[in-house]
């Protein structure tokens, strides 16, 4: 995670530019005088979320006093909007944080009704929320206008290993499947008898590094993905982490509801005519893609 970096130098500096006593800031951002004097003298450091409070409460921009380096992920922008984790049960009108615990920490991501109402409350659309999302999980995705970040050896925005790229995938299903169910799928949907429960669990777990084609063909049918994913090819893998970050795009909107803010026809032709704008380049033409 890009965290802010703090200089207590900066914030003890800023404070008396602006003419606050610590007492002061310390009201305003909810601590003790003290707490800020410490801060102040580098025995500690303020929490994230305490950071744009501080900012303020000094007449500084959050982005010149604490900067950032890196682009966010959804840690950062709830930091940044003054929420802990904990409150954003309140956000999100569940029992507990744990939907938002569970996305910062790439183990389940965002249920579309929480993204809009995360994105309203944390001051950003609910397409920087999911590139944020994305981010969690390990894919760097850029932000509009700005240039991708460089190809790295092994794929980007992907796991490098099988066993990770398994455990990945298994994240994305609707439903979570054990081992046993996923040989069975794999089985059923390739016509062959591939898989084992066995096979699946050392796959998933790493004790089985590779495999072959037919059982890495039956393993992607399981996990509704293409064979494509287990390619080495990095720019393979760079289209497949970004065409993935455009399924949860749609896939927030669509939980929007409604005719105007909902997913419409309109997005899914647009969609299809630039696939088919990009096989018509790369092929000459020779057909469009299937709907």
């Amino acid at each position: 995670m890009p965290v802010r970096r703090f200089d207590p130098q900066a914030l003890l500096l800023a404070r008396r530019e602006c003419g606050r006593k610590q007492a002061e800031v310390g009201e305003l951002v909810g601590v003790s005088g003290a707490r800020v004097s410490a801060w102040e003298k580098g025995r500690s450091v303020p929490d994230p979320e305490k950071l744009p409070g501080l900012a303020m409460a000094v007449f500084r921009d959050l982005d010149e006093l604490f900067p950032r380096d890196g682009r966010p992920d959804l840690a950062d922008l709830r930091a940044d909007a003054g929420y802990t984790q904990a409150a954003t049960k309140e956000l999100t009108g569940t029992k507990t944080a744990g939907p938002v615990a569970a996305a910062e920490t790439a183990k389940h991501r965002l249920e579309g009704r929480y993204v809009e109402a995360l994105a309203a409350n944390y001051g950003v659309s609910v397409e920087a929320l999911l590139r944020a999302q994305e981010r969690s999980f390990g894919i760097d995705v850029p932000e509009p206008g700005e240039a991708p970040a460089p190809v790295q050896q092994g794929g980007e925005g992907l796991p490098e290993t099988l066993a990770e790229k398994i455990a990945y995938l298994v994240e994305q299903l609707p439903a979570p499947l054990s081992d046993a169910e996923l040989a069975e799928l794999g089985n059923a949907r390739t016509g062959t008898e591939t898989l084992t429960t066995e096979l699946v669990r050392d796959l998933r777990t790493g004790a089985v590094s590779s495999a072959g084609d037919d059982v890495l063909d039956a393993l992607a049918k399981a996990l509704n993905t293409s064979p494509l994913i287990w390619s080495q090819d990095a720019d393979v893998q760079r289209v497949i982490a970004e065409t993935l970050l455009l399924k949860h795009q749609i896939v927030a909107l669509a939980a929007r509801g409604g005719e105007q803010q909902g997913l419409s026809a309109e997005l899914l032709r647009f969609v299809f005519d630039v696939v088919d704008e990009a096989r018509a380049e790369t092929q000459g033409g020779e057909g469009a893609v299937p709907r």
